[in-house]
């Protein structure tokens, strides 16, 4: 971001509403750290998702539409927090991420998608608030290369604690969800970053037993 502009004018909310974004981004972790802890499987996983899913994009269209609920209610709780690309007409990246939980949910293993989750909540959460703060040095699509190290690391680490996989792939889950995140791919990395860290996982899962 450029040091003479305010967050309205480069189209950023504030750091204070930014660090409460990424606050209920944070607590996304319950929904891999859920899978986990109360072993679900897949089609009780679905089943609780859907609905949640299927809920929050109802909640995006009832903004996006101008709805009286979103008037009356909804916008109170949200509107600080949404971005100005989401007020031009893009869904929130809550939509984005809960419909690509239910996505990871049913291509990949249990233990990739906690991964591949875990890679976009907490990646995503120190590359922002990293870049915002301290990003000094831009590459892709406005992004700082302070933010993208901020996300690599914290992907790394998050790679050594995933339980029931490899470390091997889960460290090449970590770097590929890191290079994801910054790439100018043109699609919300709440998608790209869990469903291409995941694929990459998979592989690598896959070719590697296959010797």
């Amino acid at each position: 971001m450029i040091a003479s502009q305010s967050p309205s004018d480069s189209g950023q909310i504030s750091f204070q509403n930014e660090l409460l974004r990424k606050a209920t981004h944070m607590g996304a972790l319950v929904i891999p750290a859920g899978y986990y802890l109360l072993q679900l499987d897949r089609s009780t996983m679905l089943a609780l998702m859907v609905p949640i899913t299927c809920l929050m994009i109802l909640i995006d269209i009832s903004r996006l539409r101008r709805w009286a609920f979103w008037n009356r209610f909804a916008s109170r709780l949200i509107s600080p927090i949404v971005r100005g690309h989401e007020n031009a007409g893009d869904f929130t990246g809550a939509t984005y991420i809960l419909t690509t939980v239910c996505l990871t949910v049913a291509l990949y293993d249990k233990p990739i998608v906690i991964g591949a989750l875990a890679f976009i909540i907490v990646g995503d959460t120190f590359a922002a608030l990293i870049g915002r703060k301290v990003g000094r040095h831009k590459w892709f699509r406005g992004k700082s290369i302070e933010g993208s190290v901020a996300c690599l690391f914290s992907c790394l680490i998050v790679a050594v604690l995933i339980p029931d996989i490899a470390l091997y792939v889960s460290l090449l889950g970590a770097v590929v969800a890191a290079f994801v995140e910054a790439l100018p791919l043109g699609i919300d990395d709440n998608v790209t970053v869990p469903i291409l860290s995941g694929l990459a996982m998979t592989l690598a899962d896959k070719i590697i037993l296959t010797f």
